[in-house]
């Protein structure tokens, strides 16, 4: 049973094959939406146009969301070629190396306003962009992707978990004002996978192993195990939760050492 017949999807910030947002593209895509891509730069529009050939996507367009141009762009292109969207997909984040690994009392004024522009504004700016998109489909799904940091003080995450904090919140309140447009917001909380973004994190395998030595549910976790739940938020199975944080993490979130 195809879930998402019919649906169009926009998914962000696929790096690689690796990343979360590539397994849950690739969920979407089994269970029968249309996805389209963003990329951040020119520079890695060839890599990306190579990742998603297979999808053959109508749309495949660069996206810095720290220009308001790019996202207005975006929002009116997703528009013209499939007329809807159903589904949201925000898997963007970035937090400047030396406020990332240094300590976080330390953290810049520039780089808290950088990380926190790119990773929790983003998702109120490009879902603002694409109302017009989902007000066509009559609603849909917007689901970002978060980490138990942005909950509790994880050591060597820092100011990445002050901008999740502040996504998680921004989600909750986005949903609150867009619940009238039967448009939905939740968050995935997933527990630590190996993908790009994380091996910029100090010290992840610890991180990784200290978590899965607590997990109730044991076994190392992948993007596949996260696009399960994607596609349900995406789904009309979803259609009366919004406003959700759903970890996926084999129960992590439920216990302390």
């Amino acid at each position: 049973m195809k879930l998402l017949e019919g649906k169009t999807a926009l998914v962000t910030g696929v790096a690689n094959d690796y990343s979360i947002a590539w397994g849950i593209a690739q969920a979407l895509r089994e269970h029968g939406a249309e996805v389209a891509f963003t990329y951040q730069n020119e520079r890695l529009k060839e890599k990306m146009s190579d990742l998603v050939k297979p999808f053959n996507p109508k749309l495949l367009t660069e996206l810095d969301v720290t220009k308001d141009a790019d996202i207005a762009r975006v929002g009116q292109e997703v528009f013209a070629v499939y007329g809807k969207l159903d589904i949201f997909v925000h898997s963007l984040a970035f937090v400047p190396k030396e406020d990332l690994h240094g300590d976080f009392y330390k953290a810049s004024r520039a780089g808290f306003a950088m990380a926190n522009d790119i990773s929790s504004y983003s998702l109120i700016a490009v879902t603002n962009a694409l109302l017009p998109a989902f007000e066509a489909a009559g609603g849909g799904s917007v689901m970002y992707l978060t980490y138990i940091g942005g909950e509790y003080a994880i050591s060597t995450y820092g100011l990445a978990g002050v901008t999740k904090a502040a996504l998680e919140i921004s989600g909750k309140y986005l949903a609150q004002s867009l619940g009238d447009k039967k448009i939905r917001v939740n968050g995935i909380s997933a527990g630590p996978i190996k993908t790009l973004a994380a091996r910029g994190i100090k010290n992840f395998s610890g991180l990784q192993q200290k978590a899965q030595d607590f997990m109730p549910l044991k076994g190392e976790m992948t993007p596949a195990d996260v696009a399960g739940t994607a596609v349900f938020l995406g789904s009309d199975l979803s259609k009366s939760i919004t406003g959700e944080i759903i970890h996926v993490d084999n129960g992590f979130h439920c216990v302390r050492g």
